[in-house]
């Protein structure tokens, strides 16, 4: 993932996608977006400002895509997600670049926090 340093800020934002090579195909002529290749099941985008992911590691989904806020430390992002009222949906977990947690807003919506560390 790409920023460091942006705590509390909209980060990345993550597709799911059925065909990576089709969703780079699309938004590289559309947009002139470039790509990055992490393995066939993950493939970060630029498009100038802001990087996110295309991924086959789960259903293409329905609501969109997945946003993602950064948070220098993890677990306090976590603790004041949920005494806020949002409902954890995924707790920590590593990936290659940091660690991340999945929760569900008042509304249902589900948004990812990752950081560094």
């Amino acid at each position: 993932m790409a920023s460091k340093g942006n705590d509390k800020r909209i980060d990345y934002v993550e597709f799911n996608v059925t065909d990576i090579a089709a969703s780079k195909a699309f938004y590289g002529s559309a947009f002139g977006w470039t790509f990055t290749d992490y393995g066939p099941e993950y493939c970060e985008f630029a498009d100038g400002r802001l990087t996110g992911g295309f991924t086959t590691l789960g259903p293409v989904r329905s609501g969109g895509p997945l946003v993602i806020i950064y948070a220098d430390q993890i677990e306090d992002a976590q603790r004041r997600v949920e005494a806020a009222g949002g409902k954890i949906v995924k707790p920590i977990f590593t990936f290659p670049g940091g660690r991340r947690f999945h929760f569900a807003d008042p509304d249902g919506y589900e948004l990812a926090v990752w950081s560094a560390q």
